[in-house]
């Protein structure tokens, strides 16, 4: 196959394949050769049918699989001999397709934009100051307090007392649609908390302020997205009756509360909390140092960018933002969102740094482990409780997806060796100043 150059502009590049047709004829013959001992047609042994009969049958299937495989060949042996990386997936067109006729040469024509050449960097020269936050005793006795609210225990209120917002109450009750009861409406002993929303909307505030033994006509209507669309939208009536009132009561801080949490007493506790709390700043703190390193990077690193990537990173963050101030829209059926020369500007930032982490990666060898995959997976299928292992099959069997997942995990590998090679300070700060900084990269 000859291959011409047509266009060498930048990073654009252009080329014309053409298979003369005596080429592609002798390919398709030495294709049909090899097939012919396992064809076996009506009046023919297997093996013996003529070639011209084999052409007749088979030619034009052939042809297309010979075609096919000739251009994927020409183009991959082109990329290797001029070291070319395409940005994206080259065009490639049939130039005389419609009036293509056996007997003429096959022209095709191939373009696509080559990744630039990036330049090395050199991640000794780059200054960084990790942040870095102690558990103060005070943050400490705030996360045991919420720890001892979730510990909360409920004591039964003094007799003749109200029910409030927070308490919990036992409750019987008989619900009834239309005065007839209906299925699932009734329950006995039944502990609720008020105030918790486990019930439908409007019911628990109405029992706000009875007492032990009242009988109370609780009025609400199911909501429109109600699960049983029998009930949906319907107005319905609980008769309730109220058995127990019981106030919330904190569980004390102490020994027996830590057990409650897993841990041997309150000190081996305050020392947990203490390391979740630290691996939370940690946490922040990377981010924090993330954002310096890549200004960094980005200020001192500068290559042609392949305008096809900006321009799709453009139109993704257009519509990302779109969708942000649009929280109603739910749905992609709307106008195209036109970038703006803000989007533009932030996607050469994203394409650039990208290119650039990505060559890093490359040349140092750094790879997504299986395991690291595995654990990244599992991850995420823990947000869809008892639909674990069909998420493991829709990742499995998407590549897009698996490369989702895989991207932010070779970013923070690339980001951990150059963190590894630059020179970094540590830098003793409150959590209020972490917070400040956090503030400052959430507004940038």
């Amino acid at each position: 196959m000859q291959v011409t150059e047509t266009l060498n502009e930048g990073l654009k590049r252009g080329y014309t394949l053409t298979l003369a047709a005596a080429e592609l004829d002798e390919l398709v013959n030495a294709k049909l050769t090899e097939y012919a001992p396992q064809i076996e047609l009506k009046g023919f042994r297997k093996g013996k049918v003529p070639m011209a009969l084999l052409r007749k049958q088979f030619g034009a299937r052939v042809m297309g699989d010979v075609l096919q495989e000739s251009i994927d060949n020409a183009l991959r042996d082109h990329l290797e001999s001029t070291g070319d990386r395409p940005a994206m997936q080259p065009k490639v067109e049939m130039q005389n397709g419609e009036n293509w006729k056996e007997g003429d040469d096959v022209v095709v024509s191939v373009s696509y934009e080559k990744l630039p050449e990036i330049p090395d960097f050199d991640a000794s020269v780059v200054e960084l100051e990790r942040l870095v936050v102690k558990a103060e005793e005070a943050s400490v006795t705030e996360a045991l307090e919420n720890l001892a609210k979730g510990a909360q225990v409920f004591e039964a209120r003094r007799k003749g007392s109200k029910a409030k917002d927070g308490d919990q109450v036992v409750i019987d009750f008989v619900g009834r649609v239309d005065g007839e009861e209906f299925e699932g409406g009734a329950g006995e002993d039944y502990p609720l908390v008020l105030g918790s929303g486990s019930f439908i909307p409007g019911f628990e505030e109405q029992l706000v302020g009875a007492k032990v033994g009242d009988e109370v006509l609780v009025k609400v209507a199911f909501p429109e997205s109600y699960g049983a669309k029998h009930l949906a939208g319907k107005d319905a009536e609980f008769t309730c009756t109220l058995k127990e009132i019981k106030a919330p009561k904190a569980a004390e801080i102490d020994d027996e509360m830590a057990k409650r949490y897993g841990a041997e007493d309150l000190e081996a506790l305050k020392a947990q909390v203490a390391e979740r709390l630290e691996a939370e700043y940690a946490g922040a703190a990377r981010a924090v140092l993330k954002r310096a390193l890549l200004d960094q990077i980005d200020a001192q690193v500068q290559f042609e960018l392949p305008p096809t990537l900006v321009e799709a990173e453009a139109q993704q963050i257009a519509h990302q933002l779109w969708h942000e101030e649009h929280p109603e829209v739910h749905d992609h059926n709307h106008d195209a969102i036109e970038p703006t020369d803000e989007h533009k500007t932030l996607a050469e930032r994203r394409v650039r740094l990208g290119l650039l982490l990505a060559e890093i990666g490359r040349k140092q060898k750094i790879e997504v482990t299986d395991n690291e995959m595995t654990r990244a997976v599992m991850a995420q299928a823990r947000q869809y409780p008892g639909q674990e292992q069909a998420f493991f099959e829709f990742v499995k069997n998407n590549m897009e997806v698996q490369q989702q997942i895989r991207a932010p995990l070779f970013e923070d590998k690339v980001i951990d060796y150059i963190v590894g090679i630059a020179k970094v300070t540590d830098k003793d700060i409150t959590k209020d100043e972490l917070q400040a900084a956090l503030d400052k990269l959430e507004e940038a």
